[in-house]
């Protein structure tokens, strides 16, 4: 019922801005597509991972001193990686705190979108150190190819399975939400990268302790430095996609473009653009060319669900001009290479009768 009263009053304020302005030829809709509810819970789920992100940042830094302390005592190198590991965990964690933070500052007028891509910025931060460490890993696992060091490997395998333990504690913590936060997902995968160090430490203590075979700590560890690097690459190419402006992965522009054309009263369509903001909100921008025997606030009204229901997007910027309007106009696609082009100049357009 609000929202539909919503709706009326909006269709409404829009008639009348029609009426009283001299170019009716455009309009310009800015849809927030969100209510009390929605917003309530994105600041319950915020609160929510604030609090397990401090658990397992406290969780993390303790067992990162005692695995440091571990694999300096046993000689373990897969140890002093997987604490080294946990070193970069604390200060990803403390980076996803502190983007977090920031994020639910409200906007201003230097920052009409908040904060929110800070959390964005985290997340490439912490791809990148994951890097980092596994290229140190490779580097220590090669000098002690050539001379293995004797390692007290029952001490070993205890203080592995203490990480392991400690490290599934933090990923069970952090998995209901790390598909929808990209920045929460990054510290998932730091504790991901844990888990798997504390088993390559615990097979590896198990080779040395059974077979004395002492290849076993450094070839483990270039196995944990090669999940950590495969695990930072998404990470790396979401983030940079996002802050490159980039369609986000799971919309295909054409699709929308078709789905805009397809709409009874819409002619043309140009300046589309489609973003994410920060994670879970994406943004639309588009030029919409109608007819004039067209509605603009109920073709408004259209268009908003049906982007919606098929694309997921609920922030949209829809600028609707008539034919005369847009040939006379600057935009910025003019530019050559700043828009999309799609295929559908090439090919002939298919209207239904």
């Amino acid at each position: 019922m609000i929202k539909r009263q919503a709706r009326e009053l909006l269709a409404a304020d829009v008639r009348t801005s029609l009426s009283s302005s001299r170019m009716e030829s455009i309009t310009e809709l800015h849809q927030h597509n969100s209510d009390a509810h929605g917003c309530m819970h994105g600041r319950t789920a915020t609160a929510r991972n604030y609090r397990r992100l401090i658990i397992v940042l406290a969780l993390t830094a303790a067992y990162m001193v005692a695995e440091a302390f571990g694999g300096w005592w046993t000689g373990s190198l897969a140890l002093l990686a997987d604490a080294g590991h946990m070193l970069t965990d604390v200060a990803a964690l403390a980076l996803a705190l502190t983007a977090m933070w920031f994020s639910a500052r409200p906007a201003t007028p230097r920052k009409t979108f908040g904060y929110h891509r800070l959390e964005i910025l985290a997340a490439l931060t912490n791809g990148v150190a994951l890097v980092l460490v596994s290229l140190f890993i490779f580097y220590e696992a090669y000098e002690r190819w050539a001379d293995p060091p004797p390692i007290k490997s029952n001490v070993m395998m205890m203080v592995a399975a203490g990480g392991l333990c400690v490290n599934i504690l933090c990923a069970w913590l952090l998995h209901a939400d790390h598909k929808m936060n990209l920045n929460i997902h990054g510290a998932w995968l730091h504790i991901i990268g844990d888990i798997l160090g504390s088993i390559g430490a615990l097979v590896a203590g198990a080779l040395v302790f059974i077979y004395d075979w002492r290849l076993a700590d450094p070839l483990v560890s270039i196995f944990i430095g090669l999940l950590i690097i495969w695990s930072s690459w998404k990470l790396i190419r979401e983030s940079t996609n996002v802050l490159l402006e980039g369609t986000p992965a799971h919309i295909n522009l054409t699709a929308v473009e078709d789905a805009i054309l397809e709409t009874e009263g819409v002619e043309d369509v140009h300046d589309l653009h489609v973003w994410t903001i920060t994670s879970g909100r994406e943004a639309l921008s588009a030029h919409v060319i109608h007819t004039r025997a067209s509605s603009p606030p109920e073709l408004l009204k259209e268009l908003r669900s049906k982007l919606l229901e098929r694309f997921g997007v609920d922030h949209l910027t829809i600028q609707m001009e008539t034919k005369d309007f847009a040939d006379e106009t600057f935009h910025f696609c003019h530019a050559g290479t700043a828009c999309f082009r799609s295929t559908r100049e090439l090919r002939p357009r298919q209207r239904t009768v």
